[in-house]
């Protein structure tokens, strides 16, 4: 574990009289939020729907929106400005005016810049392209950075990382089901075929909930349906939610080779936490498919499971290797841009409700262990373990620090 619990700290003595100026204020803290436009290749999606906006706005925080921020996600100007918000032109005002800013990626070039002493981030990490740089650069502005891959509710689930992945899930079945068609070069079947013509074959690898979301989704449309998992509890989970609808497997190099040879649609959703995807599918594998198949990768962004899986773009979607068509979009949920926008502020607004309700970042982190799970830099520290021993750095306990008062 990179924290130790809270309840061990309070019994010891020391560490309770600590805690003494650490108790909520009477008064809320009025958050002044900013949300930026996204600049990142691709991201169309937006951290607050003008809906979050007006809740927040109600509650009696300022809420600065850069105009067009939503306009990707189909939020115009207007619906932002009816909901309470101030539209900024310049990102740079938006952020000097801004104590919390609130984000989908990270900053990034110019947006580094922008950021101020001591203000709060709450975005994406992105583990795959964060630097020592850009950890040091926060460190330096004493910023407080809270990831949205960290943060973790009381029951141990990480309730962005699931949304996104339920998302990510549901639209590789509908991606397959488009590639399938003979206008994109697919074997011009249907997914869940008709009377007197059987549905086609979808094997997912992975059990998780990308897995879960893409088998619900196949099942929908009435395809045969085949899971396999290297662990044997993850499938029978499945099996029960599902109520056997669906066939499972264990990920054996045996039962691999039969399930993808047989697929009209390979879905990889195989993931190990914190770790590199496992690959599950080698290149000779991909070859025994017949030609026209279709492979969705929706774990490309921790790397892919599949031999032949290599990063596309939303606008270049799509490859051929050994005949079959491949779609290994990183970032998938960028897509449904309104659909994602909504889910993240659904998640999002509780928690800076929260921020407000106390009176203190540091009290919204001392009384909210899923804030504090996902918060890797505060005052001037590196508070995820993770990231200290892969970049080399200090690291520092973030309870311990809140306790010391630092």
């Amino acid at each position: 574990m990179e924290i130790s619990s809270l309840q061990s700290l309070s019994r010891e003595h020391g560490l309770m009289t600590m805690e003494q100026p650490l108790k909520e204020r009477d008064a809320e803290q009025q958050l002044r939020i900013g949300v930026p436009r996204e600049v990142a290749n691709e991201e169309r999606r937006v951290a607050l729907a003008p809906s979050g906006v007006a809740s927040l706005v109600a509650s009696g925080h300022e809420v600065y929106v850069e105009r067009n921020a939503g306009v990707q996600a189909h939020f115009q100007n207007e619906e932002y400005a009816e909901a309470g918000a101030e539209l900024i032109d310049d990102p740079g005002d938006l952020y000097a005016q801004c104590n919390l800013i609130v984000k989908v990626g990270p900053p990034n070039g110019e947006e580094l810049d922008y950021l101020r002493e001591r203000q709060i981030l709450i975005s994406a990490l992105n583990l795959g392209g964060t630097t020592p740089e850009y950890l040091h650069h926060l460190k330096r502005l004493r910023v407080t950075a809270i990831g949205f891959e960290f943060i973790r509710d009381r029951d141990g689930t990480f309730p962005l990382v699931r949304m996104m992945h339920e998302i990510t899930g549901s639209m590789a079945i509908q991606v397959a089901g488009r590639y399938l068609e003979s206008n994109e070069g697919g074997k011009g079947v249907m997914l869940g075929g008709i009377s007197g013509v059987p549905p086609s074959t979808v094997v997912i690898l992975g059990a998780g909930v990308i897995g879960e979301w893409a088998a619900r989704t196949a099942l929908g449309y009435g395809a045969q349906v085949i899971v396999l998992d290297q662990e044997l509890g993850a499938l029978r989970s499945l099996e029960h939610y599902l109520d056997r609808r669906i066939t499972t497997a264990m990920a054996s190099d045996q039962y691999l080779r039969q399930a993808v040879r047989s697929a009209d649609v390979v879905i990889g959703a195989m993931m190990s936490d914190g770790q590199r995807s496992p690959l599950a599918v080698t290149d000779d594998m991909v070859e025994s498919m017949a030609p026209g198949g279709v492979i969705v990768d929706a774990v490309m962004d921790q790397g892919g499971c599949i031999e032949t899986s290599r990063p596309t773009t939303h606008s270049d979607p799509v490859y051929r290797e050994h005949g079959v068509i491949h779609y290994c979009v990183p970032n998938m949920p960028s897509n449904v841009a309104r659909t994602a926008s909504y889910a993240l502020t659904h998640v999002l607004v509780p928690y800076l409700q929260h921020i407000g309700e106390v009176g203190s970042i540091n009290d919204a982190l001392w009384n909210d262990e899923g804030l504090r799970s996902g918060t890797y830099v505060y005052r001037q520290h590196l508070t995820k373990k993770s990231l200290a021993t892969l970049f080399g750095m200090p690291y520092r306990d973030i309870e311990l620090l809140i306790a010391s008062g630092i």
